[in-house]
């Protein structure tokens, strides 16, 4: 028999205590060289790519104004004026300043200044203002600038929402921090001055991609134009404001010692020419869990190596692995699990200690199977002893003899009753099978119609069932035993002037049943009593027969559905008497 103790000696030296300090040592170096290299190169690629974007995106909005060269009736105006244009009309042109407004989601206020007229009108919300008479208008900064200037658009850096010359319905709420562009109009042929269109967009559609770069709170990002003004930043204290000294010292090659922090710059071409897209990561932050694991790694190596040294002896005479997992194996046995496989091949003492732990799992399991059979049987006999309480074959052959002497002696209304009585034996033939609610409501009427006959027309009741349900199926005799035990303790003690609702519903997975009445109620005494009488789980208990109805048919649903059925008996208020009934529809029921 082979000794777990020497093995566990030779697999402690070996595989513990030299490899781990060798792995710490190799780990940490590769690991922070390749974090490095990856995160500058991924850091170059990100920034080039989203430096594409925003040139994309920015020279989308430079050249979206002169959408307008297309719209005949827009243009006109610029070119003509309002009071001069023959082509002008008011609808058109709403519609068209409208579809122009819409075209993109990101803007919020458009200013159109026309010099034919020296007017401007803004758009906010798609809503048009009223022109205003602006003589000034080129005067203004930096209107003043683009028109003195032979550029075709100026871009002014983010700021507030403003409510130009108080033209625009703007509310005063609305301080939505706003990137405007200024485009010169200008007739294309002639090369005439006709005015300006200000767009106000939101920060939201450029942000989106200056954020891709930004990784939690190890990095930050920065979008600064040609005059060093922060047109983004994911500190928004810094937006729209000239670049910070120390920023501006760091990105210019003039870093202190004490400044670790990685830093790439992307230089934007074309309409962004001069414009910087600016990473910062921390280079603290990005070695911090590399340091963090090579420092545990050290610190526990060291604690298991001297721990090892010290106490190996010790740990090859305790459980080990072997142990551990016979012992996990044990706990599958505990969850339930009564298949766990063992493994006695083994030629040491865990090999001896599963081979037999087999075998006692096998007699275990065989004496399970055993039991569980007989439970099986034991409900079969169960149902069958249910099922004999009510034999009607016998009584269904005589009334049938019944009926015909009735119908010889022209007593018509005893054939009919006695017709009623054998449809309710034949139907009582299907006991503890299952039944559409259709047919047990027709036979719990069958038996109230007889009742009717017997108490007299004063007898007072309703049968109440969705039609979603009808064509549902449940056990059979659930709702009869119930309606009579109700002439049973109402009608045959003298109380004639009580009322019996059965009604049945659907709620979500399961079917409901009320039968209750307004006769004599229970004590809170009788009622605790007959609840503990039916709620005593099936066949146990002493037996009696009182009550007997309401027991069988809690024990019948517990026997078909398990604890997914419910019954619940209760007095209303001190009067009267309801049973309640839970059932679930898609689960399947215990057979």
């Amino acid at each position: 028999m082979k000794s777990i103790q020497s093995r566990l000696l030779i697999m402690l030296m070996i595989f513990i205590i030299l490899p781990y300090f060798l792995s710490v040592f190799f780990i940490y170096t590769y690991t922070k060289n390749s974090v490095e290299q990856h995160e500058l190169e991924n850091s170059r690629d990100q920034l080039q790519k989203n430096a594409e974007e925003l040139e994309q995106y920015f020279d989308g909005m430079i050249d979206f104004p002169y959408i307008l060269y297309r719209d005949p009736d827009l243009f006109r105006i610029f070119n003509n004026g309002f009071e001069d244009s023959i082509y002008f009309s008011p609808k058109t042109m709403e519609k068209s300043l409208e579809t122009f407004y819409l075209m993109r989601n990101e803007i919020r206020q458009i200013r159109f200044y026309i010099d034919k007229n020296k007017e401007s009108f803004t758009l906010y919300n798609a809503m048009i203002s009223t022109r205003r008479h602006q003589p000034d208008f080129l005067e203004q900064s930096p209107i003043k600038e683009l028109y003195a200037s032979d550029l075709n658009y100026l871009i002014e850096p983010p700021r507030p929402l403003i409510n130009y010359n108080n033209a625009a319905i703007v509310p005063k709420s609305d301080k939505t921090m706003v990137m405007t562009f200024h485009h010169r109009i200008t007739d294309v042929l002639s090369k005439r001055f006709l005015g300006i269109i200000t767009i106000d967009i939101d920060l939201g559609g450029y942000a989106r991609i200056c954020n891709n770069l930004v990784q939690g709170d190890a990095s930050s990002v920065l979008l600064i134009d040609s005059q060093d003004r922060v047109l983004y930043a994911n500190k928004r204290s810094l937006i729209g404001k000239p670049l910070p000294e120390g920023e501006k010292q760091r990105l210019y090659g003039n870093r202190s010692r004490q400044d670790d922090d990685i830093l790439l710059s992307k230089e934007l071409s074309g309409s962004l020419n001069g414009w910087k897209l600016i990473k910062i990561t921390s280079s603290q932050s990005l070695y911090e869990d590399v340091r963090k694991t090579a420092y545990t790694n050290i610190l526990v190596g060291i604690g298991v190596g001297l721990l090892g040294l010290l106490m190996i002896g010790i740990i090859s005479n305790r459980i080990t692995r072997p142990i551990a997992r016979l012992s996990s194996k044990v706990r599958s046995i505990e969850g339930g699990n009564m298949n766990v496989p063992f493994d006695d091949a083994r030629e040491d003492e865990i090999g001896h200690l599963e081979s037999h732990m087999k075998d006692m799992m096998n007699r275990i399991n065989s004496h399970i199977d055993r039991e569980y059979k007989l439970e099986i049987e034991n409900r079969k006999n169960q149902f069958r002893a249910l099922k004999s309480q009510i034999n009607p074959h016998f009584l269904f052959n005589a009334l049938q003899s019944i009926g015909a002497v009735a119908l010889r002696s022209n007593a018509p209304k005893v054939y009919q009753l006695l017709t009623s009585l054998s449809k309710m034996m034949r139907y009582s033939l299907q006991a503890d099978q299952w039944v559409r609610i259709r047919d047990e409501a027709d036979y719990t009427k069958a038996y109230l119609s007889l009742q009717t006959e017997r108490f007299g027309k004063d007898v007072s009741y309703s049968v109440e069932m969705d039609e979603s349900i009808l064509d549902m199926t449940i056990p059979s005799m659930i709702l009869q035993p119930l309606a009579e035990n109700f002439f049973k303790h109402t009608y045959e003690e003298g109380y004639s002037s009580a009322h019996l609702s059965i009604t049945g519903k659907k709620h979500e997975e399961y079917l409901y049943f009320t039968v209750e009445n307004d006769g004599p109620g229970l004590t809170a005494v009788e009622l605790q009593t007959l609840r503990n009488h039916i709620y005593t789980p099936p066949y146990e208990g002493t037996y009696s027969h009182e009550h007997i109805g309401l027991k069988n048919i809690r024990d019948r649903l517990l026997l078909r559905y398990g604890q997914s059925a419910e019954m619940k008996v209760d007095s209303i208020n001190g009067k009267g008497f309801s049973v309640s009934m839970k059932i679930p529809i898609e689960v399947s029921p215990i057979s």
